[in-house]
């Protein structure tokens, strides 16, 4: 199997425990492959969600996608500043075909103010019924929400403007030296 590199477009597919498909997103431009995980932006992207509607990103996203950690981080990059949706899921994959991770329904969202809410917790419990979530499953999972909660209030990279600042600057730079390149134009 090929490993991703830099400049390489990529599938995500998120599942739940049960195996059903949960999101799929259909391009990713790699912007960084690190030993902990893959940095990949989406960036008007079709989102098809597991009741099949589809939706439009509307601007880039730098997505961390951890190999060892439960959760990723997904930073929106907006006028109004980044905002950040943090979603408690198993590490991810890359199998040859997609980014692959199993979501375990509890989020984080967090303001460009660094404020932040813990969301759908009730869902969380519901699936830990519905799906027989293991014990050692749960207990991973509500300890993935309290490190990210730690790591907001700590302002731990990559809740770091400057830090995102960086990953966005790399993705322009990748966007326009492909842009540049399929037109038939020299860089600079």
């Amino acid at each position: 199997m090929r490993e991703l590199k830099t400049g390489d477009s990529v599938f995500v597919q998120s599942y739940k425990h049960n195996g059903s498909v949960h999101r799929t997103w259909s391009k990713a431009l790699v912007i960084d492959v690190r030993d902990d995980c893959y940095v990949v932006v989406t960036d008007h992207s079709w989102v098809v969600e597991s009741d099949n509607r589809r939706w439009l990103t509307k601007e880039p996203a730098i997505c961390f996608y951890y190999k060892d950690r439960w959760f990723n981080i997904i930073s929106m990059v907006r006028k109004a500043g980044i905002y950040y949706y943090c979603n408690i899921a198993s590490p991810s994959i890359y199998d040859g075909e997609a980014i692959k991770n199993i979501d375990y329904d509890l989020d984080v969202k967090v303001f460009p103010d660094g404020s932040y809410m813990v969301l759908d917790e009730n869902e969380f419990e519901y699936h830990c019924q519905k799906m027989n979530y293991p014990k050692e499953i749960k207990d991973i999972c509500v300890n993935a929400k309290n490190t990210l909660v730690e790591m907001v209030e700590n302002k731990q990279i990559p809740f770091d403007f400057s830090y995102i600042n960086g990953y966005i600057m790399k993705y322009f730079e990748l966007v326009f030296d492909s842009g540049s390149a399929e037109n038939g134009t020299e860089n600079g």
